[in-house]
């Protein structure tokens, strides 16, 4: 009886738990890491309510309400240990395109091959199109990846993140 319920349980995801760690770098997985141990404040190897508390006050929020730490913590299926803290962001990445399919969508924008496009532009496209960006999408975007002096957006840089998480070291 006990190998029918071990089989079940990897056919239930229980098991399937080192393939997430096969859909990173390591790199990656040591940046996650870290950014794992700086959430978890109490050092407990769990990320709770009052560790999200804890962390969002040091970056300036003081006033988060139960509830929305409460949402927080139930995206997760049970306790977020480190697996699936991981897990947690394999999913948000899952049905993001790879880069090359995400700079070749940028690249019919930039017919001269400049790696750029005009912020205007960009910022025009985004908030008249599609799933339309809001003004507050608008403002994190830039203070996320800033336009140059000349008023153009490295879109590179922007799908590197998109599909890494974390910014190209120059």
């Amino acid at each position: 009886m006990a190998p029918k319920k071990a089989k079940r349980r990897q056919q239930q995801g229980e098991g399937g738990s080192s393939n997430v760690f096969s859909m990173f770098e390591q790199s990656q997985i040591q940046e996650y890491k870290e950014a794992f141990t700086i959430i978890d404040q109490n050092r407990d190897g769990i990320i709770s309510k009052d560790d999200l508390r804890d962390v969002l006050a040091t970056m300036g929020q003081l006033n988060v309400k139960n509830e929305e730490l409460e949402a927080m913590v139930k995206e997760a299926s049970g306790p977020i240990n480190f697996t699936v803290f991981l897990t947690m962001f394999g999913e948000k990445l899952k049905g993001a395109d790879p880069e090359d399919v995400i700079v070749s969508a940028f690249k019919v924008l930039d017919p001269e091959a400049t790696g750029s496009i005009k912020k205007e532009f960009l910022e025009e496209l985004l908030t008249t199109q599609c799933d339309r960006f809001t003004a507050e999408e608008m403002t994190n975007l830039w203070a996320a990846f800033p336009p140059d002096v000349a008023g153009n957006v490295d879109y590179k840089n922007i799908c590197y993140v998109i599909t890494h998480g974390e910014e190209k070291e120059e």
